[in-house]
């Protein structure tokens, strides 16, 4: 998208003009997040793939968002996205 611009060809006396729009494509999962069973106390890690590495990732629970903690770690490595929720208890599922 930062190559979207007026672009020229100058001769001297002449110039030829042409603009550029590049449109982004659109981020998609390569791989969805799967269902989890998990015992209480363990450790669960939920995972999905974008198709575009670095793309912002927001984790929810419910309707709230989850930051970072000792209960839940957030990591993300190129494409692929991770949750990782500690010490899981029902109020988890």
């Amino acid at each position: 998208k930062s190559d979207s611009d007026t672009y020229s060809c100058d001769i001297g006396d002449a110039q030829s003009r042409a603009k550029l729009t590049v449109q982004e494509t659109p981020v998609l999962f390569k791989q969805e997040l799967q269902n989890e069973e998990a015992k209480e106390g363990k450790q669960v890690r939920l995972t999905c793939e974008l198709s575009k590495p670095g793309t912002p990732v927001k984790w929810m629970k419910g309707d709230t968002v989850l930051h970072a903690s000792e209960k839940y770690e957030l990591k993300q490595h190129g494409t692929v996205a991770e949750l990782i929720i500690r010490d899981v208890k029902s109020v988890d599922a």
